[in-house]
């Protein structure tokens, strides 16, 4: 039987019901730290995305390490204070971001605040009334990763940062309202990316980008954030899912000239490998050309295949001997949702377990209550010990906003 961080898949299957996300804390720790040893060999400092996933608890776990935190919302931002992550080591994000949040920032729930177009810098200027705050910059550098056009984040096909055009008019802005401290650039050009090149090529821009600000006359902004998006494996035995975080790192910072700092900001790279999905076989239907697997998830809670053509690796939790072939494992949502195709054993049938591998990063957090069912639970494992980070979803918590 497999097990997930030392415990048997049928036995917390059975405990906690599926489906159901678990995170190995072992792994999720490994991550962080190989991510944080890399960064601060380098004097690089690393922030973890909140929106791969962020709960209370995973909160309270990245506040005893020396990481910030980068948050897109007033919710990720209330998680984070549960957590009781301090407000200096939050950043706040975001393409569009509400009255309520860019408030949050000038009463001092946050770090710094991330500018993403002059229209937002207009309303933040409004909003100030005179308040002080460090604010980056988020650029649109033109550096475009081979990548899904749906985590694509830089280029001209993408609403993120602002355009050079508009660079002028923001430094303007900047200098008319001194109470908005410009502290450096941020740059991120997408997610899943293993080509080296697009960060090399991101962080010569962004120090052009700085060195023109500081020789324009803000002299504070001395920070780059060249982002994250590092590549995590999710084909077990593909030779090209391999990235070397470290290298890219080492060679960012030899570019760097002193008195300028480096920061990135992992998220799926740092949670990804920790998460398994658990899922329970509902149905085998064999037809002459293909077998499919219906289990009991869906779309609703791993968006991720329907929505850009996500893999994650399945693998039958009950060992067998019997010949593998092709099975395309689908969940029970209203679509036609194919959930992966996978070599699964011939002898599969209704009542097995599924897990889907690699799956602690953008599962979670991107649930739906699509065909209002209710979101699985998120169990945490750490020693052999289980712990519920987050309760199953009920039928009332689903209805719970009608009137």
């Amino acid at each position: 039987m497999l097990t997930v961080g030392g415990m048997r898949a049928d036995i917390l299957a059975e405990r906690y019901g599926t489906p159901a996300l678990l995170l190995d804390l072992a792994v999720f720790d490994g991550s962080l730290s190989a991510l944080v040893d890399a960064a601060s060999a380098h004097g690089i400092r690393v922030s973890y995305a909140a929106k791969a996933l962020l709960l209370t608890a995973l909160a309270k776990r990245l506040q005893t390490r020396d990481v910030g935190l980068d948050v897109a919302s007033l919710g990720e931002l209330i998680t984070a204070e549960r957590g009781g992550i301090e407000a200096p080591r939050i950043t706040l994000h975001g393409a569009g971001k509400t009255d309520e949040e860019i408030d949050a920032a000038f009463v001092g729930r946050v770090g710094r605040l991330v500018i993403d177009s002059v229209d937002e810098l207009h309303r933040v200027v409004e909003i100030s009334r005179g308040r002080s705050l460090d604010v980056l910059l988020r650029m649109n550098t033109g550096i475009e990763a081979h990548t899904h056009e749906f985590i694509r984040t830089a280029g001209d096909d993408t609403k993120f940062g602002l355009a050079p055009r508009d660079e002028d008019a923001v430094l303007a802005m900047l200098r008319a309202n001194s109470q908005l401290r410009l502290r450096g650039v941020h740059a991120h050009i997408g997610s899943q990316i293993f080509d080296a090149r697009p960060y090399a090529a991101n962080a010569q821009a962004l120090l052009e980008k700085l060195d023109r600000y500081r020789r324009a006359g803000f002299a504070g902004a001395d920070t780059m954030v060249i982002g994250g998006g590092f590549g995590v494996q999710m084909h077990p035995e593909s030779p090209d899912e391999t990235i070397d975080v470290p290298a890219i790192l080492a060679a960012v910072a030899a570019a760097v000239p002193h008195g300028v700092t480096v920061e990135i900001e992992p998220g799926r790279a740092t949670v990804a490998a920790a998460g398994t999905s658990l899922y329970r076989v509902m149905a085998i239907k064999r037809y002459a050309k293909r077998t499919f697997a219906v289990v009991d998830g869906s779309m609703a809670d791993n968006p991720r295949p329907a929505l850009y053509g996500a893999y994650h690796h399945v693998v039958a939790a009950r060992k067998s001997d019997a010949p593998y072939h092709p099975v395309t494992v689908c969940g029970r949502s209203c679509e036609n949702d194919a959930l992966a195709d996978a070599p699964l054993p011939q002898d599969l049938r209704a009542g097995d377990l599924l897990a889907f591998c690699t799956t602690g990063a953008y599962t979670y957090s991107m649930a739906s209550n699509y065909n209002r069912f209710p979101r699985p639970p998120v169990v945490a494992i750490e020693n052999r010990e289980a712990t519920l980070w987050a309760r199953r979803e009920s039928i009332e918590d689903v209805f719970r906003n009608d009137v």
